[in-house]
C-alpha cells in the first residue's frame, strides 16, 4: 500500500484549490488561534464544498461542542488532536462516526506505555516532534525512537518533512507507517504552500500525478 499524504495548516482559499489537482489524500485545517497557521474566518462553506480530498480538522484542547460545531460547518472528515485530549474524550467522539486522529511529542523520554489508553479509541496516531507550540515547529525528531513503538495502530509520520528528507521516511520499514504529514518545509509563508514543489517531490517518491 502506497504511503498516504497529508498536507496541513491550509489557509488560503486559491492555495486550496491547486493543492487539490495533486494526488493528495487530506488536507489539514488548523483550528487553533494560536497556530500561525489558524483557519481564523475562512469561507466555510467554500472549503465544505472543495471536492476530492479528505478534509481534516486540527484542534488543541478544544471543547467536544466547538469540534461538532466545525466538522459540520466545514464537512471535515475527520480529527486531529493535538492537545492533552483523554481517551474518554476521544472516545466519545469516536462513537459518533468521527475519524480519529490522536497526535503525541515525541522525544527520547516519550512513555510508549501511555499509548496503550487510546490504542481503541482512535483510529490512527499522528507522531510529531515535541515542543511547547503543539507542533508546527519544522524539527524532526529522531526516527529510530519509532523502534519502541509497541502497538499495532497505524500512524502518520509529521515534523521537519522536507523535499531533502521525505524519500529517507517514505522507506522507513514499518508496516504501521500509514501516512506523511506535510507542513512548514512546503511553504512561502505561513499557511501557503508551494505547490509546485509539493508536485515535484510527489514525482521524485514516484507517486502518479493525478488530474485534478
Amino acid at each position: 500500500m502506497s504511503l498516504k499524504i497529508k498536507v496541513c495548516g491550509m489557509k488560503d482559499l486559491d492555495n486550496m484549490l491547486d493543492l487539490i489537482k495533486l494526488p493528495i489524500d487530506y488536507m489539514g485545517l488548523i483550528f487553533y488561534e494560536k497556530s500561525k497557521r489558524y483557519v481564523s474566518a475562512l469561507d466555510a462553506h467554500f472549503i465544505k464544498a472543495i471536492p476530492g480530498i479528505k478534509k481534516i480538522g486540527v484542534f488543541v484542547n478544544a471543547s467536544e461542542q466547538e469540534i461538532l460545531q466545525k466538522i459540520s460547518d466545514y464537512g471535515l472528515a475527520g480529527i486531529q488532536l493535538h492537545g492533552h485530549e483523554d481517551p474518554d474524550f476521544c472516545l466519545r467522539l469516536k462513537s459518533k462516526d468521527i475519524l480519529v486522529i490522536k497526535s503525541f511529542g515525541i522525544d527520547e523520554n516519550f512513555d510508549w506505555q501511555s499509548l496503550n489508553a487510546y490504542e481503541s479509541v482512535a483510529d490512527y496516531f499522528l507522531f510529531d516532534t515535541k515542543t511547547s507550540n503543539h507542533g508546527g515547529s519544522g524539527i524532526h525528531f529522531d526516527w529510530d525512537l519509532l523502534r519502541n513503538y509497541p502497538l499495532e495502530k497505524p500512524y502518520f509520520l509529521s515534523g521537519g518533512l522536507s523535499a531533502e528528507n521525505i524519500r529517507e521516511a517514505s522507506q522507513i520499514s514499518d508496516p504501521r507507517l500509514y501516512g506523511l504529514d506535510l507542513n512548514s518545509k512546503f511553504e512561502f509563508k505561513s499557511g501557503i504552500k508551494n505547490v509546485e514543489l509539493l508536485e515535484q517531490t510527489l514525482k521524485n517518491m514516484n507517486y502518479e500525478q493525478v488530474p485534478g
